[in-house]
């Protein structure tokens, strides 16, 4: 064989491979079961966690694309009769200062007990050491609170998350507050965002969960995600309850001033997601963002049921797929898409 054919083949070669990459595919969802997904891309690494209830466990992949068979760890499992032993919800990990740091909802005995508690890992792999309690996080009256997410923005530590504005439940609002360190608040909440829409009105609560104590409806704002399009901020939440027209809204920052005013953010008069029941996709909402291995396209998660009465259990199981940028920077979700088979993240 002379030096043309060895070319030749080699060519030939990689053509075939990259043919191959270029026509790997998934289909939605990318795992059977995970409500409140979340993604962190770290060192070309996508670590993943989504609400088990009654333990922390992480996953590791080069592709989200490939999270039913990556590796997982339960990495958290709290001991019995604590303040935070049950109802373990929607974890995120995070790393902040050369730590690992993971937020998690939890409660001792039912809702009414829901806080928010992180745990901190320095080692340099998140699977592995040791993961201690930092404590409980929140604001110094100690409010009822989930789905806390945090970000670094310009310099400063903010978290934002669901809560209850005064001691009882009826009505979930959007707070934020800043951070004097990873697992601490530094002064009061402020809130920025309530149910105030029609579309976000929608909280008939069922009959059965009434005669346990519910109250007749309860208003929802929660799961606030934060994302970045280069000078731009937005959250990202989910509205309406979870057992009904679950969908997902928007706050602008304007860019302006401090974020802790609320009147520096704008919220969009209309969801930006929603479910498709022609795609067979239902009640979409508390996900995440993350760009593909190439760098080069945004990708959300979110979770949805498959049918139209599957509620808030764990038939909700986490779907991505790509978004695009409007013209003046904003996030276009467009709507769910067709469980058929598409292109993985582009490797």
């Amino acid at each position: 064989m002379n030096g043309s054919q060895r070319l030749l083949l080699l060519v030939l070669f990689l053509v075939s491979v990259h043919t191959l990459l270029a026509q790997r595919t998934f289909t939605n969802p990318v795992k059977s079961s995970g409500p409140d997904p979340w993604v962190l891309q770290k060192d070309g690494w996508y670590y993943y966690m989504n609400t088990t209830g009654r333990n922390l466990t992480l996953w590791k992949t080069r592709n989200v694309a490939d999270l039913a068979t990556a590796e997982s760890k339960v990495i958290y499992t709290p001991p019995a009769g604590l303040p935070y032993s049950r109802d373990l919800w929607a974890p995120e990990i995070h790393f902040f200062n050369k730590n690992w740091y993971i937020y998690f909802s939890a409660d001792s005995v039912n809702n009414l007990s829901h806080r928010v508690w992180v745990i901190e890992n320095p080692s340099p792999d998140p699977m592995q050491g040791e993961w201690t309690l930092k404590g409980k996080i929140g604001d110094k009256d100690d409010h009822w609170e989930i789905d806390m997410s945090v970000i670094e923005y310009k310099g400063k530590l903010y978290a934002a998350w669901s809560g209850w504005e005064g001691a009882t439940n009826g009505r979930q609002d959007i707070f934020m507050a800043k951070l004097k360190n990873p697992w601490t608040i530094d002064g009061k909440r402020v809130k920025i965002s309530q149910p105030d829409q029609p579309w976000e009105m929608h909280g008939d609560v069922p009959q059965d969960w009434q005669k346990n104590g519910e109250v007749p409806k309860i208003y929802v704002n929660e799961g606030p995600e934060f994302l970045v399009n280069k000078d731009k901020l937005f959250i990202v939440y989910s509205a309406n309850a979870c057992w009904l027209d679950y969908c997902m809204g928007l706050l602008t920052f304007t860019g302006k001033g401090d974020l802790l005013n609320p009147k520096n953010w704008v919220k969009s008069p209309t969801p930006v997601f929603e479910q498709s029941p022609e795609n067979d996709v239902w009640a979409p909402g508390h996900g995440g963002f993350f760009r593909s291995p190439d760098g080069k396209q945004d990708w959300m998660i979110y979770h949805a049921n498959p049918s139209a009465t599957d509620g808030c259990g764990n038939k909700r199981a986490p779907h991505i797929q790509p978004f695009t940028w409007n013209a003046d920077g904003s996030p276009n979700f467009g709507k769910p898409v067709r469980k058929k088979p598409m292109p993985v993240p582009a490797e």
